[in-house]
């Protein structure tokens, strides 16, 4: 019996996580806090929902990068190629970001005092991905909808104002997941505005230098 009500209490956690996820786009601190029960039950229910929004947003990342704009320049690669590529394109960059950016947020953290684990910094790292997860099922099957393939080759109908609206929204969606990771490192440690910005800062500092040096 015991263990009956124990399984049931389990599975209502899990599904109010399904629940609790997504609304980090409307309430983000609420949802934040809540990262602060590390307790078996409570790492557990939320890992499906997280690892759904992280996968998703590492998707919906790699369709907006200049790799996918000239994906069908090379004749060999077909269109039914494409959600294959976005898939395991995606997946990569999400552990990349899952894995490397929340040992970069950890280590930024610890490095100001904080005394949060490892996995809550991935948590809040996968958490503050929903924007672009949301992009993956508003902003791309619109974007594809009007463009078709032109937006996997050079020289197609996908330039002009309208193009770059749909880009200006997924910068957007990029630049909510950023303010996302701040809201998310003040909330889980309780720290002030300055203390999280230069957290943040810190844990971002590697990632921008390397993007930098491929740019020079």
């Amino acid at each position: 019996m015991a263990a009956t009500v124990e399984t049931a209490s389990d599975s209502t956690l899990e599904r109010s996580w399904w629940l609790r996820a997504p609304a980090v786009l409307v309430a983000p601190r609420a949802v934040f806090v809540s990262l602060r029960d590390e307790s078996d039950e409570a790492i557990e229910a939320r890992q499906e929902p997280l690892t759904a929004i992280v996968g998703l947003a590492g998707i919906a990342a790699v369709l907006g990068s200049p790799v996918a704009r000239h994906l069908l320049n090379d004749a060999s690669f077909s269109v039914s190629l494409i959600p294959v590529w976005a898939f395991l394109g995606g997946a990569v960059y999400a552990v990349a970001v899952y894995w490397v950016g929340g040992g970069l947020l950890f280590g930024s953290a610890r490095r100001f005092g904080g005394l949060g684990s490892y996995r809550r910094a991935r948590s809040v790292v996968a958490l503050s991905g929903a924007p672009l997860a949301l992009a993956l099922f508003t902003l791309w099957p619109l974007r594809i909808l009007i463009y078709g393939q032109d937006l996997f080759r050079t020289g197609g109908t996908d330039w002009g104002p309208g193009d770059r609206i749909f880009g200006g929204v997924l910068y957007f969606a990029f630049a909510w997941s950023g303010a996302l990771i701040v809201i998310g490192v003040r909330s889980v440690h309780g720290w002030s505005w300055g203390r999280t910005l230069a957290t943040v800062g810190l844990a971002a500092a590697l990632p921008a230098l390397v993007v930098l040096s491929t740019i020079v």
